[in-house]
């Protein structure tokens, strides 16, 4: 019983590592500062600096499809050989990924 119980953490356990690799994340440490979803653009690059790359990726419709918000993705890094991809709709940011570097 011992050995099936040790057998299902390790698997959890490695399940659960799987699923972190390429995890997004709702914050971004950036010296002393917290960078956090929804913060602007503007509050981002004055906690941050300028990112590594900046790339338009398109537009998206906002709610009720009555404006049309720009789609863009800043990459910081490498830092410990991970990228930082941060993704903005309409000035706010969305989504934060981290991903090893290739």
């Amino acid at each position: 019983m011992i050995i099936r119980r040790l057998s299902i953490t390790t698997l959890t356990t490695l399940v659960a590592a799987l699923i972190s690799i390429g995890a997004q994340a709702d914050t971004l440490r950036c010296g002393s500062s917290l960078v956090s979803l929804g913060d602007r653009t503007f509050e981002v690059e004055r906690k941050c600096g300028a990112p590594v790359h900046r790339d338009p990726v398109g537009y998206t419709l906002g709610s009720y499809d009555r404006r049309e918000y720009m789609i863009e993705e800043w990459v910081y890094g490498p830092s410990n050989g991970m990228l930082s991809i941060l993704r903005f709709e309409g000035n706010r940011l969305t989504t934060i990924e981290r991903r090893r570097e290739r």
